[in-house]
């Protein structure tokens, strides 16, 4: 009769019935006698607990006390043929999971449990989890709570990349009776991860306090070993960015730094979403996986390219910004695809066959526009190219990781007892060959600059000495100056030659082509013809002809001039050639046409004169003052210009209102009136 009863007190209490409905034992010590803990003798010492374990799907607290009936779950054991310490779940040296075991496609909550009598300790008892499981559990003993790993909320769970865990037992708890209770929790992507998904991939560790924490360092030592060299890399990582941050900073005419600091800081975080997913719990499994496989890994790919475009000089039109970004955007959409939270639950499996092939090829274009970029680059550059060739070839080894495995190309290597993987290698020599090689780069460009502000100083300084920052002093001539021009070096210029034996003047204002350096030196060329044929035959037409045949045949050496001579008698004799004509009280000088100078050799120039009278004033400007133009690109224009020269305005005033509307150009006005009746 007795064994009657517990038979049916053990159907009535078997777990999991809908409603969680459980019946209450008819006679507890029947049921204790029922289920015969394992003894076990520990001492100082630790013991895997291959069991067999308890085990049952569902979710209850009440199965986690030490009085609950367990004897109609079903049994597991975690013995394995081949090393249960392998740290990847769902491998076959590790124990199956329960989708192998019973339970195909479940996810949610499972709970293992398993009796001990423990003997032989005097010490504090902890107990290790196994490094292999999916995705998340609490640990309790005797009904009380000891520990968890991950995240266990009221609404939602998270999971986490596995760590090293151990859990000291309540100090109460050493010889006698011990019932360890392990509630299990898998996600439901995860269930797609393997054919042998879920729980437990390996037995537990009860033992003493002190051994287990041994047991835990020594497993946080493997990690370390194995994801040492990351820190390694985040400091070559670190050192690259800085560098590259540093040197477009300073120089920002070159965009191959700034995407040589955006290819680095990619890179970098990917490697410390890494380090933080496995030594903290603040990253989820699913944040450290979406982050880095989905979007840093295709991003980094798309950088590089355009980095290398740029350091190349190649401009970074449509052709290239359109097929990287597409490419770069499939992939990531591919990859996110075939990752959790999407796999298996929106996107059927069976996608994965036609993915993973289109994966590949998307990412094998990726490195063919890498590679057209590279010859591109090295065709027109030559020994550059070749010199960051090295560097284009360690990249594409850092990014196609999977590729080359499927190639049967080794991709790890233990290096002084730590596991260094061929994209960590990789990774490190290129940044740091391209670090130095745009370091090289850097300082070439800037001894270029220093070379060329040098030289700019030079010309500066001699158009300073040769325009003349003084006016002379002419008899019955009033003459007033402004040049502000638009760069240190200026391609406006004018000279004023008075002649001592006549008390005539010759007024030279001219518009060089071209800006800066070459122009400043043009300028120089033209002042010395202009002083060598004064003193041959001092007439604007001779002028303007010398220099026009000094210019002709030197290609880029043109410019527009006009000469202007003032006898003592108050006639106005002028020369122009492509120039604007000066303005007298206001009204332009009627002028004909003429091809500004270099243009053409042996071309005559025409000549105009006017009669001056006391109170006449002649302006004289350069393009500058009309081609001034404010936010709107309005011009400064001939309506202003006529404005002011007909109200008197000084050479002052005509300049400032042109440099404050918006100076674009050199800006040269030179105003003469004149003082005396004729």
């Amino acid at each position: 009769m007795r064994r009657l009863l517990c038979w049916i007190a053990g159907v009535l209490l078997i777990p999991g019935l809908p409603g969680g409905a459980q019946a209450v034992p008819a006679d507890g010590a029947l049921i204790a006698r029922a289920q015969q803990p394992e003894a076990i003798a520990l001492g100082r010492s630790a013991r895997d607990l291959f069991g067999p374990w308890k085990f049952h799907v569902g979710d209850d607290p009440a199965w986690a006390g030490a009085g609950f009936d367990d004897t109609h779950w079903e049994s597991v054991d975690f013995h394995v043929a081949g090393d249960p310490s392998d740290p990847d779940p769902g491998t076959s040296s590790l124990a199956p999971g329960w989708t192998s075991q019973g339970h195909p496609g479940y996810y949610g909550y499972a709970w293992y449990r398993l009796r001990l009598n423990v003997q032989g300790t005097g010490e504090q008892l902890a107990i290790k989890m196994p490094d292999a499981f999916d995705d998340a559990y609490q640990v309790f003993v005797n009904g009380q709570q000891v520990g968890q790993f991950g995240h266990f909320g009221t609404r939602r769970e998270w999971a986490y990349p596995s760590q090293p865990r151990g859990f000291p037992l309540p100090a109460h708890v050493r010889n006698g009776p011990v019932t360890i209770a392990i509630r299990m929790w898998m996600g439901s992507a995860s269930r797609f991860s393997g054919p042998d998904a879920g729980g437990l991939h390996g037995p537990p560790m009860l033992g003493s306090a002190a051994t287990i924490g041994n047991q835990v360092e020594l497993d946080w030592d493997s990690i370390n070993r194995e994801l040492g060299s990351g820190f390694l890399e985040t400091l070559v990582l670190l050192l690259a960015l800085c560098v590259a941050a540093a040197h477009y900073s300073l120089d920002r005419s070159d965009p191959a730094y700034l995407w040589l600091s955006l290819v680095s800081l990619v890179t970098l975080l990917g490697n410390l979403i890494l380090q933080v997913g496995n030594y903290t719990m603040i990253l989820s499994s699913t944040v450290v996986l979406l982050s880095r496989d989905v979007l840093l890994t295709p991003l980094r790919i798309g950088i590089w390219i355009l980095f290398f475009a740029s350091w190349f000089g190649l401009r970074l039109s449509r052709r290239l910004l359109w097929p990287t970004g597409v490419l770069v955007g499939l992939l990531a959409i591919g990859t996110l695809m075939l990752r959790p939270p999407l796999h298996g639950l929106i996107v059927p499996l069976s996608f994965a066959a036609v993915l993973t092939p289109a994966l590949l090829w998307i990412k094998l274009a990726l490195a063919g526009l890498l590679f057209w970029v590279s010859y591109k680059g090295i065709r027109e550059e030559r020994a550059e190219g070749w010199l960051a060739l090295p560097a284009i070839l360690l990249a594409v080894a850092a990014n196609y990781q999977h590729e080359l495995r499927l190639a049967h190309v080794r991709v790890q290597y233990a290096v002084l007892g730590y596991n260094v993987s061929l994209g960590q290698l990789s990774t490190m020599l290129s940044l740091l060959l391209v670090t130095l090689l745009g370091s090289r780069r850097f300082l070439m460009s800037q001894r270029q600059k220093l070379q060329y502000r040098l030289e700019v100083e030079q010309a500066s300084e001699l158009q300073r000495v040769i325009i003349p920052s003084e006016m002379p002093q002419v008899p019955g001539l009033r003459i007033d100056s402004e040049y502000r021009p638009s760069r240190d070096v200026g391609g406006d210029f004018f000279q004023i030659i008075p002649d001592s034996s006549d008390g005539s003047v010759l007024i030279v204002v001219g518009d060089v082509t071209g800006k800066g350096l070459r122009a400043g030196m043009l300028v120089a060329l033209i002042v010395g013809i202009v002083d060598t044929a004064v003193k041959e035959e001092p007439t604007p037409d001779r002028v303007i002809s010398a220099i026009n045949e000094s210019l002709c045949g030197r290609g880029y050496a043109t410019a527009t001039c006009i000469a202007v001579k003032i006898r003592s008698d108050g006639l106005l004799v002028a020369t122009n050639a492509g120039h604007l004509p000066p303005y007298i009280n206001g009204r332009t000088l009627e002028m004909e046409g003429a091809l500004p100078l270099g243009t053409l050799s042996g071309l005559s120039y025409e000549t105009v004169e006017y009669r001056l009278q006391k109170g006449d004033v002649i302006t004289l400007i350069t393009d500058g003052v009309i081609e001034a133009q404010d936010e709107h690109g309005e011009l400064f224009g001939f309506d202003r210009v006529c404005d002011m020269v007909s109200a008197h305005a000084t050479a002052n005033a005509i300049a400032s209102a042109a440099q404050s509307f918006g100076q674009e150009d050199d800006i040269l006005v030179l105003r003469i009136e004149c003082t005396v009746s004729y």
